[in-house]
């Protein structure tokens, strides 16, 4: 398969994770792509595809400022003549603290970096992908992001704001030719949880990881990828303003501990 073949795309949080595999992919399929990330990462991950014979361009780049974004569209344009393609996909965890333990600060570096960096990605890549006739913008959200169980309040939040993001984005894009879907992790074996999947490999419970869902088990990074590359690629061209869980099923159910307020109920 080749969706992408010569199609200018940027990637953030393209250092490991989801973001990696996901650029990896997209150049596999003859994609040219901007390797973003705030950490060397970003380096690691180009160096990876150049070496497999693809194109790709890295860049350090904090996503949720502004000045960031611009700079990394701008050099999307510059090296590759435009842009068809972005996936906001960078994000952080900001822990598991519950609504009262969680520093107010805390909560607005979450939602700088998982809502406004979308959000940005969004405003300064929009126009450039329109400018080429239309193309498509896949945001990186969360099963935590459709209900609660999944993660933090702070964590959560922010990707309900991205789930609502794309939804309003497809809306506020519409003439324009430009998709705008988000996808809803599950559990996923990235850099944010690999203290999990490395607890549970050292202590022999592998089994244990994500038994929450009908299938039984974490997801690895291509898995999702493969999903985000169809959400940007034709063969989703009529799939505009979607949050796509892909979470084993989690999302159909939610079973979770039940909590209660100053104690945890067994």
């Amino acid at each position: 398969m080749a969706r992408f073949t010569d199609k200018s795309i940027i990637v953030t949080g393209a250092g490991s994770g989801i973001g990696r595999a996901a650029a990896m992919l997209f150049a596999q399929e003859g994609g040219k792509v901007i390797v973003a990330d705030i950490s060397e990462g970003a380096h690691e991950t180009a160096a990876m595809i150049t070496g497999a014979g693809g194109t790709a361009v890295a860049i350090q780049m904090d996503a949720g400022l502004e000045s960031d974004v611009e700079k990394t569209v701008a050099l999307a344009v510059e090296r590759f003549g435009g842009l068809d393609i972005m996936f906001a996909n960078a994000g952080i965890s900001g822990g598991m603290a519950n609504i009262f333990d969680t520093d107010v600060s805390l909560i607005t570096e979450v939602l700088r970096v998982n809502l406004i960096g979308p959000y940005l990605a969004i405003k300064h890549a929009a126009p450039k992908i329109a400018e080429r006739g239309g193309g498509a913008i896949v945001l990186t959200a969360s099963v935590a992001g459709i209900r609660s169980g999944a993660g933090s309040p702070a964590y959560s939040a922010s990707k309900a704001g991205v789930i609502n993001l794309a939804m309003v984005s497809a809306q506020q894009l519409s003439g324009s030719n430009v998709r705008v879907n988000a996808i809803c992790p599950g559990l996923t074996e990235t850099g944010m949880t690999k203290p999990t999947f490395d607890y549970a490999r050292d202590a022999g419970k592998m089994d244990r990881v994500g038994r929450l869902n009908p299938l039984r088990r974490g997801a690895q990074p291509e898995e999702l990828a493969k999903v985000a590359a169809f959400l940007a690629s034709d063969d989703a061209s009529y799939v505009n303003g979607q949050a796509i869980a892909v979470d084993g099923g989690l999302s159909s159910s939610h079973p979770v501990t039940k909590q209660e307020y100053g104690r945890t109920a067994v």
